[in-house]
Protein backbone atom coordinates (compact mmCIF):
# COMPACT_ATOMS: atom_id res chain seq x y z
CA UNK A 1 0.00 0.00 0.00
CA UNK A 2 1.09 3.72 -0.84
CA UNK A 3 0.88 4.49 2.85
CA UNK A 4 0.04 3.23 6.44
CA UNK A 5 -3.06 4.65 6.68
CA UNK A 6 -4.46 2.57 3.90
CA UNK A 7 -4.24 -0.47 5.88
CA UNK A 8 -7.79 0.59 7.31
CA UNK A 9 -8.79 -0.21 3.98
CA UNK A 10 -6.52 -3.00 2.69
CA UNK A 11 -7.04 -4.86 6.05
CA UNK A 12 -9.60 -6.56 4.01
CA UNK A 13 -7.00 -8.34 1.71
CA UNK A 14 -5.39 -9.41 4.36
CA UNK A 15 -8.44 -10.72 5.94
CA UNK A 16 -9.51 -12.24 3.29
CA UNK A 17 -6.03 -14.02 2.37
CA UNK A 18 -5.83 -15.41 6.18
CA UNK A 19 -9.21 -17.53 5.86
CA UNK A 20 -7.90 -19.01 3.08
CA UNK A 21 -4.89 -19.90 4.26
CA UNK A 22 -2.89 -17.87 1.72
CA UNK A 23 1.21 -16.75 2.26
CA UNK A 24 1.26 -13.03 1.71
CA UNK A 25 3.36 -9.80 3.27
CA UNK A 26 2.16 -7.08 3.91
CA UNK A 27 4.35 -3.56 2.83
CA UNK A 28 4.48 0.66 2.58
CA UNK A 29 5.98 0.93 -0.76
CA UNK A 30 5.04 4.68 -1.74
CA UNK A 31 5.53 5.59 -5.46
CA UNK A 32 6.22 9.01 -4.32
CA UNK A 33 8.01 8.88 -0.79
CA UNK A 34 10.36 5.67 -1.81
CA UNK A 35 10.39 5.12 -5.38
CA UNK A 36 13.56 3.26 -5.22
CA UNK A 37 11.82 0.82 -2.80
CA UNK A 38 9.06 0.26 -4.85
CA UNK A 39 10.88 -0.39 -7.90
CA UNK A 40 13.31 -2.87 -5.83
CA UNK A 41 10.14 -4.32 -4.41
CA UNK A 42 8.73 -4.86 -8.28
CA UNK A 43 11.61 -5.75 -9.53
CA UNK A 44 12.37 -8.61 -7.81
CA UNK A 45 8.40 -9.56 -6.99
CA UNK A 46 8.81 -12.57 -9.81
CA UNK A 47 11.95 -13.87 -8.11
CA UNK A 48 10.94 -14.40 -4.87
CA UNK A 49 7.66 -16.38 -5.95
CA UNK A 50 5.18 -13.82 -5.92
CA UNK A 51 2.27 -14.97 -8.07
CA UNK A 52 0.28 -11.62 -7.73
CA UNK A 53 0.84 -8.38 -5.98
CA UNK A 54 -2.14 -6.48 -4.83
CA UNK A 55 -1.54 -2.75 -4.52
CA UNK A 56 -3.80 0.33 -2.70
CA UNK A 57 -3.28 3.88 -3.03
CA UNK A 58 -5.31 6.88 -2.64
CA UNK A 59 -4.72 10.07 -4.18
CA UNK A 60 -2.39 10.18 -7.84
CA UNK A 61 -2.70 6.05 -6.95
CA UNK A 62 0.69 5.61 -8.96
CA UNK A 63 1.41 2.78 -6.77
CA UNK A 64 -0.18 -0.28 -8.61
CA UNK A 65 0.63 1.34 -11.98
CA UNK A 66 4.46 2.05 -11.32
CA UNK A 67 4.50 -1.91 -9.91
CA UNK A 68 2.68 -3.55 -12.84
CA UNK A 69 5.74 -1.29 -15.27
CA UNK A 70 8.70 -2.97 -13.22
CA UNK A 71 6.79 -6.73 -13.03
CA UNK A 72 5.37 -9.47 -15.04
CA UNK A 73 3.48 -10.80 -11.47
CA UNK A 74 -0.30 -9.38 -12.32
CA UNK A 75 -1.02 -6.48 -10.26
CA UNK A 76 -4.54 -5.78 -8.86
CA UNK A 77 -5.03 -2.39 -8.00
CA UNK A 78 -7.12 -1.00 -4.94
CA UNK A 79 -8.56 2.55 -5.29
CA UNK A 80 -8.53 4.29 -2.02
CA UNK A 81 -10.51 7.21 -0.49
CA UNK A 82 -7.94 9.67 0.38
CA UNK A 83 -8.21 13.14 -0.63
CA UNK A 84 -11.59 15.44 -0.80
CA UNK A 85 -12.41 13.43 -4.23
CA UNK A 86 -13.63 10.22 -1.90
CA UNK A 87 -11.18 8.30 -4.16
CA UNK A 88 -12.40 8.92 -7.52
CA UNK A 89 -8.98 10.17 -8.94
CA UNK A 90 -7.33 7.24 -7.39
CA UNK A 91 -9.87 4.91 -9.24
CA UNK A 92 -9.29 7.08 -12.62
CA UNK A 93 -5.65 7.04 -11.75
CA UNK A 94 -5.55 3.11 -11.77
CA UNK A 95 -7.53 2.31 -14.21
CA UNK A 96 -6.48 4.35 -17.16
CA UNK A 97 -3.44 2.57 -17.46
CA UNK A 98 -1.20 2.69 -21.02
CA UNK A 99 -1.60 0.05 -23.19
CA UNK A 100 0.88 -2.35 -22.01
CA UNK A 101 0.84 -2.09 -18.95
CA UNK A 102 -2.01 -3.61 -17.34
CA UNK A 103 -3.47 -3.37 -13.59
CA UNK A 104 -6.57 -5.36 -12.87
CA UNK A 105 -8.84 -2.18 -11.20
CA UNK A 106 -11.37 -3.10 -8.25
CA UNK A 107 -13.94 -1.01 -6.48
CA UNK A 108 -13.18 1.79 -4.66
CA UNK A 109 -12.43 1.34 -0.56
CA UNK A 110 -12.99 -2.17 1.73
CA UNK A 111 -15.40 -3.80 -0.76
CA UNK A 112 -12.54 -2.99 -3.56
CA UNK A 113 -10.06 -4.56 -0.96
CA UNK A 114 -12.17 -7.60 -0.29
CA UNK A 115 -12.88 -8.82 -3.78
CA UNK A 116 -8.73 -7.90 -4.55
CA UNK A 117 -8.15 -10.69 -1.89
CA UNK A 118 -11.42 -12.91 -3.00
CA UNK A 119 -9.77 -12.50 -7.01
CA UNK A 120 -6.16 -13.55 -6.04
CA UNK A 121 -7.14 -16.65 -4.21
CA UNK A 122 -8.96 -17.24 -7.36
CA UNK A 123 -6.24 -16.30 -9.80
CA UNK A 124 -3.98 -18.79 -6.98
CA UNK A 125 -6.46 -21.68 -7.46
CA UNK A 126 -6.30 -22.16 -10.97
CA UNK A 127 -3.18 -24.52 -10.16
CA UNK A 128 -3.78 -25.26 -6.18
CA UNK A 129 -7.41 -27.87 -6.30
CA UNK A 130 -6.64 -27.91 -2.25
CA UNK A 131 -7.33 -23.67 -2.41
CA UNK A 132 -9.96 -24.21 -5.45
CA UNK A 133 -11.58 -26.24 -3.36
CA UNK A 134 -11.51 -23.69 -0.54
CA UNK A 135 -13.24 -20.97 -2.91
CA UNK A 136 -16.24 -23.19 -3.87
CA UNK A 137 -16.65 -24.34 -0.38
CA UNK A 138 -16.93 -20.03 0.16
CA UNK A 139 -18.87 -19.41 -2.17
CA UNK A 140 -21.48 -22.41 -1.38
CA UNK A 141 -21.70 -20.71 2.10
CA UNK A 142 -22.32 -17.41 0.86
CA UNK A 143 -25.38 -18.47 -1.21
CA UNK A 144 -26.48 -20.63 1.63
CA UNK A 145 -26.18 -17.29 3.52
CA UNK A 146 -28.60 -15.54 0.94
CA UNK A 147 -31.10 -18.27 0.88
CA UNK A 148 -31.10 -18.62 4.43
CA UNK A 149 -32.75 -15.19 4.55
CA UNK A 150 -35.99 -17.00 3.55
CA UNK A 151 -37.51 -13.60 2.38
CA UNK A 152 -39.75 -14.79 -0.64
CA UNK A 153 -42.80 -12.97 -1.92
CA UNK A 154 -45.38 -15.26 -2.42
CA UNK A 155 -48.35 -14.78 -5.30
CA UNK A 156 -51.01 -16.51 -4.38
CA UNK A 157 -52.80 -18.56 -6.74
Amino acid sequence: MGSRNDFVVMRATVDVLREFGVAHEVRVVSAHRTPDLMFAYAEAAAGRGLRVIVAGAGGAAHLPGMIAAKTVVPVLGVPIAATALQGIDALLSIVQMPRGVPVATLAIGAAGATNAGLLAVAMLATTDPALQAKLVAWRAARREEVLSQGIQDEVPA
